[in-house]
């Protein structure tokens, strides 16, 4: 990720130096000297130059023939916070939603320009679909002994208040002071146990202790999202069944067979070894 967030730092700033190349604005003063735009352009070029400079032709080439919607990008961006957590709040704070969300466009065209040449099978979809499962919103309380999960849940037997427990039993410190909410999630971000568990409960429901690697939790369903028609899930299956099958040689192979065709001539001769074989 680190990578990819370095590339999205230097991308603005090389595109919009490298029409001026030569220009000897002044972009910072200082009292051992001026640094100009032309010495700021060249040092990023050395630095990022071969990443961003592929980024940039991959993107203005792709989008002529393949289109990626606000939703698609917001769905991934859903992905990236629930796959980075504080990580990708960093990466927002040093560059900004913009940067993201176009990284995040370009990283979608390449695999629709790959998708292009995977066939797949209505058994494949229909079977996706039946193994489908939507996320959940869930609260836990989580104790290391089975003995004080137990005491919890006569507790919660007896009528009090789930979040009040969690609050003073929870020794899990990212929900605890949140009454024990964990938010949404869907299959495969929690560990097995808990997983199954949770995905057993009903809306309001609450189950016996769960043992995990991490203690017992007391698991709390709290809302559930309803599971579309096969029909109106289709393309979106369609796309995450072609995208399982994706890897990183067939992405490379086909985007640079689009950049092949599109006659790219880089102009600048630091930078024409990018695309040449």
């Amino acid at each position: 990720m680190k990578k990819w967030m370095i590339a999205v730092a230097a991308a603005s700033v090389l595109a919009l130096s490298a029409c001026n190349n030569g220009d000897s604005e002044v972009i910072v003063k200082t009292k051992a000297g001026n640094i100009t735009k032309e010495e700021f352009y060249n040092e990023m070029k050395q630095r990022f130059g071969k990443d961003v400079i592929r980024d940039l032709v991959h993107e203005k080439v792709l989008s002529k023939k393949y289109k990626v919607t606000d939703k698609e990008i917001d769905k991934e961006i859903e992905n990236l916070k629930e796959t980075y957590g504080t990580q990708y709040d960093l990466a927002v704070q040093q560059n900004g939603e913009k940067a993201i969300r176009d990284m995040v466009k370009l990283d979608l065209l390449r695999q629709k320009a790959a998708m292009e040449d995977i066939k797949v099978t209505e058994k494949e979809l229909k079977k996706y679909y039946d193994e489908y499962k939507p996320k959940i919103r869930a609260s836990h309380i989580l104790v290391k002994d089975e003995k004080t999960a137990k005491e919890i849940k006569e507790k919660l037997d007896k009528g009090e208040d789930f979040a009040k427990l969690a609050k003073e039993y929870s020794q899990d410190p990212g929900s605890a002071q949140k009454g024990g909410d964990l938010g949404w999630f869907g299959p495969g971000k929690m560990v097995k146990e808990f997983e199954d568990a949770a995905y057993s409960l009903k809306v309001g429901e609450i189950s016996q202790p769960v043992k995990t690697e991490f203690g017992y939790h007391i698991i709390k369903v709290t809302d559930k999202e309803k599971k579309k028609s096969y029909n109106e899930m289709k393309d979106e299956i369609e796309f995450e069944v072609k995208k399982s099958k994706l890897d990183a040689t067939k992405v490379e192979s086909k985007v640079e067979k689009l950049v092949k065709e599109a006659d790219v001539q880089v102009k600048d001769d630091d930078l024409k070894s990018v695309f040449q074989q």
